[in-house]
């Protein structure tokens, strides 16, 4: 199953990075590839929420279930229906000297086992690159608040 790490240091306070990622409604504002992202269910801790992206040109769709380590500065996540096989990982937010490292990781399937070999190599780099470009977002996003 692949896997893709992606770390983005920003400069800015780790538990408002942290709040500004929690708040997934808002990606769309300024997240280029994210069509919608819609809270269906909220607890203290958790949300259910249904996703609208564009990967490469092509929309992808799923539910997933989010839980909220507020004391750790963690967000864990996992597709519960969807257009892939399996989609699950995390967001840390850890504090540095510079300001906030925030790393996502995302394991996926995209549950074509025959093409697996041919199809996943090119998946992971698109996942890589739509994740590099969530943290960019992110990044901008505090730093011209900041400002």
């Amino acid at each position: 199953m692949p896997h893709v790490e992606v770390t983005e240091v920003v400069k800015g306070d780790p538990n408002q990075v942290y709040e500004l990622a929690k708040d997934m409604e808002s990606y769309p504002k300024f997240m280029e590839d994210v069509e919608s992202v819609t809270v269906i269910e909220r607890t203290a801790h958790s949300t259910i929420t249904s996703w609208v992206t564009k990967l490469q040109g092509k929309t992808i769709k799923w539910k997933e279930r989010d839980v909220f380590d507020d004391e750790n500065r963690v967000i864990s996540y996992c597709q519960t229906e969807g257009d892939l096989k399996k989609f699950e990982g995390k967001w840390t937010f850890e504090e540095v000297p510079e300001g906030c490292k925030v790393t996502l990781s995302v394991d996926f399937e995209l549950g074509i086992p025959m093409l697996a070999g041919l199809v996943n190599p090119v998946a992971t780099m698109t996942v890589r690159k739509n994740c590099q470009s969530m943290l960019q977002a992110l990044k901008a996003q505090v730093e011209n608040r900041r400002t």
